[in-house]
């Protein structure tokens, strides 16, 4: 199949991929920048591997012609990747290095075969800590075995026996390996860390594992020439694939463990890239199509085919380069054609200049990128699921008995990790003042658990009043069936039962929906309504009650009634005695000020007690929230509720119209950058979501012309809406205007709030800090519309919308929750 074929997503019938007789210039120059990295760390891969050092040039140049002609994920660079290192290893040193090609061939079989069975997205139900710890304990192997050749000597084959030669190695280590080896990682360290414009502008010109070999190169060739160097042999010798010889079970497990591996690696970094991709689209940049993992699978298998059969390494997609590849405005597949063929042309053109590199620099690369695969960010994300004994029973498999045995104890792990998780559910039984019973339960509530449940609710005496609290995400018949009929029992012999709390089987007292502050999700929010409410405003003062048979605040509690059980009774909500009245000194109730009041005494009763222990652990352990929200300062905007969160998950910022900015002009403002600052860089949260909503009375005024009248010309209101000026500049093209999925959207004050949160968003990424994250491929940018009157958001995604296409915002619907 040609590379400039067209090609048809499948998801979008009748939207080609519009062909290109020559490539787009950006790919051109993203595809050089990809080689750059890509021809160092092949030849590093292949001698870590000892395979022939050709072998790496092989499968890189298959991996960018062959896997990205085919590709489903057109951006995604392929070629050797560290992750095989130690798996190819092992076979070369079991089967040799011919038998070891057609197991790469057969792998590639497996994987069009799987392609052609639709499975592609099964291989992504693996845990990611299984995958980070596998990718660690990978780094970890070649990290060991690369120092050794860094220190003048050879690797040995396992990682036990590395370790225990360190020792020797270290007492006779060759001065002048140690010395390239050192500059070389010095360099790899140093290079990303020039300072200022120009060594950005070199960075992005130079990548670090090129700048690091030719400096180490230059070196050996001036100060140390005995040092080993590459040896490419002719092409005459070059050993291609033989038949496979040697056990059936091994070469099975071997086959399936390169197919596994490899297509795991390459399907994640497709889903990575289509996360960048879309962070770029958000941010103004061109489209490109989602990945099709299933064509993508077929690309890797036809491509470990090819490579197997004219000698080279496995291939895999490769989440770094293709993240490099994405930074550097690649546009189509043909970036990554043009990388594979540049690397094809230096193989035959200047083989006399790669054999100036020295063995040491390429061992101290390789040993660097086994260093990075033990990702920190990896590590924080597993801890902070509880998986890390999953991450690190990986880790610790693969290092000491091989990558099959260390998957295997991965998956057993994890699977003892979910079933302690299902049966292990805490039940906290405690009296409270008034005599009264709570019994708090926290975790899913199956069969497994009910001896424990019917024992706790066993302990209740008789005629007694008692709270249920559910905290789980789930509750099977078994579990439903005892707890009500537990409170049937205890209810008929005078006892008074209240279940509160939502789990997956819908509201904790089985019904499909109930009304706010029924199960206590939004029940401290309730003094705020009531006092919004004119009815209960009046009967406050002492009026008639309201007509429809709501108790006012203060009075008893009932059940269709936010009395005292609800949290906005008498001792806390808005009577007299603790709520608005002359106790405070504070006027009558329906002062904004009591308001307030009130409703921090309903936090102190009702949510302090359930949020102590949560929150004196953050305040033990500091914030560490992953997503960045940047919003309106509208009343109407509760962000906690929207989205569901609670202390520690959203680090906040509220402006006047979610404005961003744009850095370094006279409207640039300290304090929104400032907040984008720490939060990308010393939080290092993973999202940024610009949020906009119906009715902003910012985007009124600009779309009015009245933000000078607002506060008269020159005031800081006026001088801080200039800042969405950009907005109203994207509406002057009404076929580039964003919309709304399902309905047309309401008028041109809606189109200008739905513009506003796409300016924002590429202001955004003009922030350096953002664009370096960015390109990095550890940060995500989200639009979002909130509209206030349908209670419906609404989020941004390109969904392979075509470059010149308008935005479209899509619904998010609700989760169907059963029982």
């Amino acid at each position: 199949m040609s590379a400039c074929a067209p090609t048809t997503d499948p998801r979008r019938p009748g939207l080609p991929h519009r062909p290109r007789l020559f490539p787009h210039r950006s790919d051109v120059s993203a595809s050089l920048s990809v080689f750059l990295i890509a021809l160092p760390l092949s030849l590093g891969i292949a001698l870590a591997t000892g395979a022939p050092l050709q072998a790496g040039l092989v499968a890189a140049a298959v991996g960018g012609i062959v896997a990205g002609a085919l590709a489903g994920a057109p951006l995604v660079v392929s070629g050797p990747t560290a992750g095989q290192t130690v798996i190819t290893a092992e076979l070369i040193h079991s089967y040799g290095w011919r038998v070891t090609c057609a197991i790469t061939v057969l792998a590639g079989l497996v994987q069009i075969l799987l392609s052609v069975l639709r499975v592609a997205r099964f291989t992504l139900a693996v845990s990611p800590a299984i995958v980070h710890g596998l990718l660690a304990g990978i780094g970890v192997t070649i990290a060991v075995a690369q120092v050794h050749i860094v220190l003048g000597g050879a690797p040995q084959s396992a990682v036990l026996q590395n370790l225990a030669e360190l020792p020797r190695q270290l007492a006779a280590f060759d001065g002048a390996a140690v010395t390239v080896g050192a500059l070389t990682v010095a360099v790899l360290l140093l290079w990303l860390r020039l300072p200022g414009r120009a060594g950005a502008r070199i960075r992005r010109a130079v990548p670090a594992a090129l700048a690091a070999v030719v400096v180490a190169t230059v070196t050996t060739v001036l100060a140390f020439p005995g040092l080993p160097r590459v040896d490419l042999p002719s092409w005459d010798s070059h050993a291609l694939a033989g038949l496979p010889e040697g056990p059936v079970l091994g070469l099975i497990a071997a086959v399936i463990t390169v197919t596994l591996v490899a297509s795991t690696e390459s399907l994640i970094s497709a889903v990575a890239v289509d996360k960048l991709a879309a962070a770029r689209r958000q941010a103004g940049g061109p489209a490109v199509p989602r990945a099709d993992l299933d064509r993508e699978l077929r690309a890797q298998g036809a491509a470990n085919m090819v490579s197997g059969t004219l000698g080279g390494l496995p291939v895999t997609g490769v989440a770094v380069r293709s993240a490099a590849n994405v930074a550097a405005g690649a546009v189509s597949r043909m970036s990554t054609v043009l990388h594979g063929c540049w690397v094809l042309l230096v193989t035959g053109l200047l083989v006399g200049l790669l054999e100036q590199i020295p063995m040491p620099a390429l061992a101290a690369l390789v040993m660097v990128v086994g260093v990075q695969m033990v990702n920190r960010t990896h590590i924080r994300s597993v801890t902070r699921h509880r998986e890390a004994v999953v991450y690190a029973a990986t880790l610790a498999g693969v290092v000491l008995l091989g990558v099959l045995e260390g998957v295997g104890i991965g998956i057993a792990v994890a699977i003892a990790v979910a079933l302690h998780r299902l049966t292990h559910t805490r039940f906290t039984h405690r009296t409270e003042a008034d005599g009264g019973h709570r019994i708090q339960v926290d975790g899913p509530l199956t069969f497994l658990a009910v001896p424990r449940l019917s024992r706790v609710l066993g302990e209740v005496p008789e005629g007694t009043g008692v709270t249920v609290e559910l905290h789980g995400t789930f509750m099977d018949h078994a579990a439903y069936e005892t707890l009500h009929e537990w409170r049937a029992a205890h209810t008929a012999h005078g006892g008074r039962v209240d279940i509160t709390g939502r789990t997956s089987s819908g509201t904790a007292d089985g019904r499909p929906g109930t009304r706010p502050g029924a199960d206590g999700n939004v029940r401290p929010w309730l003094p705020w309504r009531n006092y919004q409410d004119p009815a209960v405003q009046e009967t406050a003062a002492g009026g008639p009650p309201p007509r429809s048979g709501r108790r006012p605040p203060g009075a008893a509690g009932g059940p269709d009634g936010p009395g005292a059980a609800d949290g906005a009774g008498a001792a806390d909500g808005a009577g007299a005695a603790d709520g608005a009245g002359a106790a405070d000194g504070a006027g009558t109730p329906g002062v904004p000020g009591d308001r307030l009041l009130t409703g921090v005494r309903a936090f102190q009763r009702v949510t302090a007690p359930l949020m102590r222990e949560e929150l004196s652990r953050l305040a033990r352990e500091g914030q560490r929230p992953d997503q960045l929200f940047l919003t309106c300062a509208d009343s109407r905007l509760v962000t906690s509720m929207i989205t569901s969160s609670g202390p520690g998950d959203l680090f906040t910022v509220r402006n006047v119209g979610n404005l961003v900015p744009l850095p370094g002009t006279e409207l640039a403002e300290t304090s929104v950058a400032a907040a984008i600052e720490y939060a990308v860089t010393v939080l290092r949260v993973g999202t940024i979501t610009v949020c906009g909503h119906s009715g902003c009375g910012a985007m009124q005024a600009l779309h009015a012309g009245a933000g000078a009248e607002a506060a008269g010309p020159g005031s800081s209101l006026e001088r801080w809406l200039r800042n969405g000026l950009p907005s109203l500049a994207r509406l002057a093209d009404p076929a580039a205007r964003p919309r709304l999925e399902g309905r047309e959207t309401g008028d041109e004050l809606e189109a200008l709030c739905l513009a506003n949160v796409i300016t924002q968003l590429g202001h955004l990424a003009l922030h350096e800090c953002v664009a370096r994250r960015l390109a990095e491929g550890t940060l995500v940018l989200r639009g979002m519309y909130f509209h206030v009157g349908e209670a419906q958001t609404y989020v941004l995604e390109s969904r392979e919308a075509p470059a010149d296409a308008a935005p479209v915002f899509h619904p998010v619907r609700p989760e169907v929750l059963t029982r």
